[in-house]
């Protein structure tokens, strides 16, 4: 069931009584709980936050806490599948939803009350009637058909049964009853069929897709709003979290457009009130900004090397596109000396003309669509950080799991780096992301330069045969294949690159044989993908094993001896 009065049916609710956070481990889901996390501290809500990164830490956190509180909160984890199968909680247990993965498990949508999701569900999209997907089970219509059988027999057929007059008659109205009976039956049972097909393809139709909706971060800085208890922070950290699902291709950009209008007024009404109360207040604007990551803390020759815009639109691992770059810095009136030190080191004019430069050349070297409006948050006199290098930082932060740094301790770094008081964060965040982009560039480059990218016909594949710690978690991996694809399709003289998925696949454990393989949609389509549906039906025709444990269903783990059938069957699937 959708809870749209967020106060009242779920803050509200939840004063005085303890509740457990299990949050996925993304950016929007560590903004998200950052703002319930500032809620509850200023509500005297009791409160512990687990961070979980599959269905089985999901399952295994529930159990560990279960009999120690009835409450959950679940951010950006637990929406799409059936939580109740999956978890089999008590009935006095109670999960409030806050998840942008789409679609939303039907099972959670018509939830009584043990489910309840934060939203409104005239937001949501061609969510299925209930009586398209749910009837009363077979043994109730069966019960009907048995009172009708066991009917008295009128008279009894006894030794005078030949003497009655009324025997042809009453036996010509019993197998009237018998025939209606059978054709009340068969039309039961036609109706029935129909009805199953239907729902099959109703719930094909509604699930086939994966997709991304509302920020879970920015439906929880609203409630703030609502509460009035939002602040410039609150609202920076959902505006972090929309902006990672920008920068990854999880929403249109015309969605981003239409909610940073409604930020905007936001960031206005804020500033105005706490402008007068301190000559150091913190200030968040809006402004056009470049899709050149960190170049604000990095040299722009870098920033414009490692960009996934702007590599692919110049083709910068190449020799021409080397070239090209050096006369884009002249065109742009930018010394070559000046663009490879640091930004912060630059010549003050150049600094502050540079927006400009890029602006003027842009439409010459195939770069229209550099320019994006974001939010930039500085604080004091130094500190000035854009919301993509937040997001840049964060995901390198979450990317760095090894065995001394587990996924909850870097959960928790993240969360932490969030506050202003902690900027060093931050900035050792930007610096390991540098090496992460730059490492991203460099296999893009030796993979287009010995043709490691495939085609199976439906979509293009690329495996990688070494281990890559930079590359072992979805994030990473994600952030390659993205780069791979539009790499691909930038030198490809194939019409149909720009059509085709990818899937990318790269070991993560070589003593057991795992690697972690994900499915990309094509460029312009990015928002809606197949290959979650698609992965499911290729392990099944192909008897290969994987694991579908993560909460975004196209990145799955699959044994190395079955990649190879694992791609054919899907090859297969996909050719239809």
């Amino acid at each position: 069931m959708f809870v749209s009065d967020l106060r009242n049916e779920f803050f509200n609710f939840l004063s005085g009584k303890r509740v457990i956070i299990i949050s996925n481990i993304d950016i929007d889901s560590i903004a998200a709980s950052k703002i319930l996390q500032t809620l509850f501290r200023n509500e005297n809500v009791i409160f512990s936050i687990t961070p979980v990164i599959g269905l089985k830490a999901l399952k295994r956190t529930f159990d560990d806490n279960k009999s120690d509180c009835n409450i959950f909160v679940l951010i950006n984890c637990g929406g799409c599948i059936d939580l109740l199968d999956f978890l089999a909680p008590e009935e006095d247990t109670i999960f409030f939803l806050v998840d942008s993965h789409r679609p939303l498990d039907l099972c959670n949508i018509y939830s009584d009350s043990q489910v309840r999701i934060l939203g409104d569900h005239r937001n949501e999209e061609d969510i299925p009637a209930f009586d398209q997907i749910f009837r009363d089970s077979d043994d109730s219509e069966a019960s009907g058909d048995e009172q009708e059988e066991n009917v008295e027999e009128d008279g009894g057929l006894g030794e005078d049964d030949d003497d009655n007059p009324d025997r042809d008659s009453s036996s010509i109205r019993r197998s009237e009853t018998h025939l209606e009976k059978f054709e009340r039956r068969l039309r039961r049972n036609r109706e029935k069929r129909d009805w199953e097909k239907t729902r099959e393809r109703v719930l094909f139709d509604y699930s086939q897709y994966s997709y991304y909706a509302r920020s879970s971060a920015l439906v929880l800085y609203e409630l703030a709003w609502q509460m009035s208890k939002d602040t410039l922070d609150l609202l920076w950290w959902s505006i972090v979290g929309i902006t990672e699902q920008l920068l990854l291709g999880k929403i249109e950009s015309s969605t981003y457009t239409l909610e940073t209008q409604k930020i905007q007024s936001h960031v206005s009404r804020l500033s105005n009130k706490i402008n007068g109360k301190s000559s150091t207040a913190v200030r968040v604007t809006f402004e056009n900004d470049l899709y050149l990551a960190l170049y604000r803390h990095w040299s722009v020759k870098e920033s414009l090397n490692n960009s996934i815009y702007s590599a692919c639109r110049l083709k910068l691992w190449t020799l021409n596109g080397k070239k090209k770059l050096n006369e884009l810095l002249v065109e742009m009136g930018l010394p070559l000396a000046q663009a490879s030190q640091q930004f912060t080191s630059m010549d003050l004019l150049m600094k502050k003309d540079f927006y400009q430069m890029i602006e003027r050349t842009a439409e010459k070297y195939n770069m229209p669509g550099i320019i994006y409006g974001s939010f930039t948050l500085q604080y004091g006199y130094r500190h000035r950080f854009a919301a993509a290098d937040y997001v840049y930082s964060m995901i390198a932060m979450i990317e760095q799991i090894e065995n001394e740094r587990t996924a909850e301790y870097c959960f928790i770094e993240a969360l932490e780096s969030l506050s202003r008081v902690n900027k060093d964060l931050i900035e050792s965040g930007i610096d390991k992301a540098k090496v992460l982009l730059d490492a991203i560039f460099k296999q893009v480059k030796t993979s287009l330069e010995s043709n490691q990218i495939y085609s199976a016909g439906p979509f293009l594949y690329f495996i990688m045969q070494d281990e890559n710690i930079l590359f072992s978690s979805p994030y990473g991996l994600t952030l390659l294949a993205k780069f791979m694809l539009n790499a691909y399709v930038a030198v490809s003289k194939s019409r149909r690159a720009r059509e085709s998925p990818l899937i990318a696949c790269i070991p993560i454990d070589i003593t057991r044989e795992i690697c972690l393989l994900i499915g990309i949609p094509p460029i312009g389509d990015e928002t809606k993908n197949f290959f979650g549906k698609a992965f499911e039906q290729a392990a099944v025709k192909s008897n290969a094993a994987i694991a579908q444990d993560f909460f975004d269903t196209n990145i799955i783990q699959i044994k190395q001896s079955d990649c190879a059938k694992f791609i054919d069957a899907l090859t297969v699937l996909l050719s239809r």
